[in-house]
């Protein structure tokens, strides 16, 4: 394909894409719910994305990159019902719930650095924006579009004749209670909550107009979005299991607000499956990054370089299922190995050894283009990139380098490496010091794996022996440290 054309969920085809404004993109897809650790379903949508985002500045946009926060309303059901997550989360830590957001917050963009994404323009968290959503609750109830009862507010969902085009799901066939017990002061089951009135013992609330309480989950990336990007842009991104309630009540909302268009294209990623089954953390079947970084789990025999991770997601579509298995990341560190391997060895290549034959890098710029220009399609690009990187390596390794060698290798750099982000990591020379603390690391992978296999005699004759020497080991939540001791 010649020009990017964006799979629009809201229309379920493939469309060109057209930016409102040229040479402008606004972008939001929605974030975490900070209440634990980050795990590969996040790494998919996330690393999705920031291709995406790479992607459309190196075709020369100017990108805004909104990505929220959430730290408050979101439930224990995805709807209107139960308890706040980052509430019921704190009591488990006995912590304050603003701690909670904190901690996992943190862990969140260290998990994501570690996978090379790039952090947004704007990381808006709801506790931030309350303001903003009691600001478009009242726009709601001015328009028609909502109602009041006794301290709750809801959306009206009969006032939207298109609620429900998104996820293509006809409201006329759901029942009350069909998926959860209907609020008693819900005029229809199929109505959301905009403000939740909050009881005595709900730790976070603030004043409104309505009286104590907090902002429904979906009204938060309704007034972020449109606060940094305006009542109507261009792309509005997220997980697949957010089409519904989530985006469609955005949709929703945001018309009503606004009376306008809300996001013109609508891009969804697939899930990560174990086993055919979704990975998530309400499973309670996620490995958390930090875990696969570290290999400290059951179904982990080794720790994984977050570059593995990358690869690995990189290698399906985005909109495609993704299902893990370590023989599947052995695969993909393999994969990744060659083409960085590849990649060297055409950035390594002396110039002055060119040959007189230059290598046709329009012809690879466009098939990569091309791949990329349809839906993002990265399986596709990094399967371009090893044919034809295979052949360069050929010919350099048999002493005909390309005369472009130099304009070959800066490309790759604006690819692989911008775009990708794939690119080889350094090696650099090792002191002592650095050599002692690999082998450490070493001992305790070692250990891990025997504790795994539940050998304890050999895990804890590696403690002892390392303490020994000075080397204390600390076990904790977040894997094992270790101090050295004088």
């Amino acid at each position: 394909m010649d020009t990017l054309h964006i799979y629009n969920t809201l229309s379920r085809e493939k469309e060109k894409f057209e930016p409102i404004k040229e040479g402008f993109v606004g972008i939001y897809v929605c974030g975490p719910t900070v209440y634990g650790d980050p795990h590969l379903g996040h790494a998919k949508s996330y690393v999705s994305f920031d291709v995406v985002i790479r992607y459309l500045r190196y075709l020369d946009y100017r990108v805004r990159y909104v990505q929220n926060i959430t730290d408050v309303g979101h439930l224990t059901d995805d709807a209107d019902q139960g308890e706040d997550k980052l509430e019921k989360q704190a009591a488990i830590e006995k912590l304050e719930p603003m701690e909670i957001a904190e901690k996992y917050t943190y862990n969140y963009f260290r998990d994501m650095d570690a996978l090379g994404v790039q952090r947004p323009d704007i990381s808006p968290r709801a506790t931030g924006h309350i303001i903003e959503q009691i600001e478009m609750v009242k726009k709601l109830l001015e328009n028609g579009h909502a109602y009041e009862t006794d301290g709750n507010v809801y959306f009206d969902v009969s006032s939207d004749e298109d609620y429900g085009k998104l996820s293509g799901r006809d409201i006329d066939e759901q029942e009350s209670g069909s998926r959860i017990e209907t609020a008693s002061d819900k005029r229809s089951p199929e109505d959301f909550a905009l403000w939740k009135k909050a009881d005595d013992g709900h730790i976070m609330k603030w004043p409104s107009p309505w009286g104590m309480g907090y902002p429904g989950w979906h009204v938060e990336c309704s007034a972020m979005s449109t606060k940094y990007l305006g009542e109507h842009f261009d792309i509005h991104g997220g997980g697949m299991d957010n089409q519904f309630p989530h985006h469609e009540c955005e949709i929703a909302q945001s018309k009503g607000a606004h009376n306008k268009p809300f996001a013109n294209y609508w891009m969804h990623n697939n899930m990560v499956t174990l086993e055919g089954q979704k990975m998530g953390k309400s499973l309670g079947n996620a490995i958390s990054l930090h875990q696969f970084f570290s290999g400290d789990h059951e179904l982990l025999s080794r720790a994984w370089d977050p570059q593995i991770i990358r690869f690995f997601l990189l290698q399906s579509h985005y909109r495609s299922t993704t299902d893990f298995s370590e023989d599947a990341l052995s695969g993909a560190e393999n994969g990744l190995r060659s083409l960085q391997e590849m990649v060297q060895t055409i950035d390594q290549a002396d110039p002055e050894n060119a040959g007189d034959t230059s290598y046709d890098l329009e012809s690879l710029r466009s098939s990569l283009e091309s791949k990329l220009n349809d839906d993002f399609n990265t399986a596709q690009a990094i399967a371009v990139l090893f044919e034809e990187l295979k052949a360069i390596r050929k010919d350099i390794n048999s002493g005909k380098i390309p005369a472009n060698i130099e304009e070959i290798s800066l490309f790759l750099h604006d690819f692989v490496d911008g775009v990708l982000g794939l690119w080889p990591q350094e090696e650099q020379s090792l002191g002592a010091d650095d050599k002692t603390e690999q082998l450490i690391e070493l001992l305790i992978d070692f250990r891990n794996k025997a504790r795994h296999e539940k050998n304890f005699e050999l895990s804890d004759a590696i403690r002892d022996r390392l303490e020994e020497m000075g080397i204390k080991l600390m076990d904790g939540p977040e894997g094992t440290d270790f101090k050295i001791e004088n």
